[in-house]
């Protein structure tokens, strides 16, 4: 059994095709195909259910492609450890970040580091904070950028406060509220709501705020993504709370969106979050750009 095996397996459990982990892998198919079938026998369980249409992973080859990956990691660990022993930094870093980050131009950020360690292979995830905190704590992510409720922190992982903010009330232009100075969560709470979905953080930030103050409000849509959530107020269906840092330059040039300060409402913090268990060369670099190379 060789790293070869192992990256044709991972190829196609990932593809669920030979075709395109071939493709993916750069190598002719039947030479895959080849390989994978040296290891069945060599292991005495079929990995693999084909059929002329179909490709599954069977619960022997289910069980193999944990292993499989954990091995894959740890050799591509082995590779970038050596190097940056070396004083050059390589390998991967995965990188998750909330939709509506706003501390860290991350774009900006990479371009730095790029110009750094030009020899970093990057992959971006968006998600929740708690799916990617959870990410970092089962080593899929190296390092994120949160944003959680006030007085609550990333558990599990190694995390630095970027910045705090404070949300804005996101309205229609014509609605009633639109020129408002300010408003308050009372003025506010009979109001229809878009939201995040019900349990996320960016949910969350918002509940507690309302729940502090003993309110209740009615969300009547609840959406992935603060893009979606804006459309559906410019078209009329609610109002939003949305962190201030975000949601400013979209609406500059969106005459669609009217912003309002809230005197008492929700605020967030974003943080920078990364594994507590010895944090990769890639990872350590990224805080070093970052200027939090101490922290790591």
């Amino acid at each position: 059994m060789d790293l070869q095996q192992l990256r044709y397996v991972v190829a196609v459990a990932e593809t669920r095709n030979f075709t395109r982990a071939a493709e993916h892998c750069r190598v002719v198919q039947s030479s895959l195909s080849h390989r994978i079938a040296g290891l069945e026998r060599e292991l005495g369980v079929r990995l693999f259910a084909r059929s002329s249409r179909r490709t599954e992973l069977t619960s022997a080859g289910e069980a193999f492609l944990v292993g499989a990956r954990e091995c894959l990691a740890a050799a591509e660990r082995a590779v970038a450890d050596a190097a940056a022993a070396a004083g050059v930094v390589r390998g991967r870093l995965a990188v998750g970040m909330i939709r509506t980050a706003a501390a860290i131009d991350v774009p900006e950020l990479l371009q730095r580091y790029h110009a750094r360690h030009p020899d970093v292979r990057v992959s971006l995830r968006a998600g929740s904070s708690d799916e990617l905190a959870a990410a970092i704590r089962n080593a899929e992510l190296d390092i994120a950028f949160l944003g959680l409720p006030e007085g609550q922190r990333p558990e599990g992982v190694e995390a630095i406060v970027l910045d705090h903010d404070e949300h804005v009330l996101v309205v229609p232009a014509g609605h009633r509220l639109a020129s408002a100075s300010q408003v308050t969560l009372h003025e506010v709470a009979e109001e229809t709501f878009v939201d995040f979905r019900d349990g996320s953080p960016g949910r969350a930030q918002s509940d507690q705020a309302f729940a502090a103050a003993g309110l209740a409000r009615d969300v009547a849509y609840e959406a992935g993504v603060a893009e979606l959530i804006t459309r559906l107020i410019a078209r009329g269906l609610g109002i939003a709370l949305l962190p201030s840092a975000f949601i400013r330059p979209l609406a500059a040039d969106d005459p669609e969106l009217a912003l309002v300060p809230v005197v008492d409402g929700p605020h967030r913090i974003e943080y920078l979050a990364w594994s507590r268990f010895n944090p990769s060369p890639a990872t350590r670099a990224l805080l070093d750009v970052l200027g939090a190379g101490s922290q790591a």
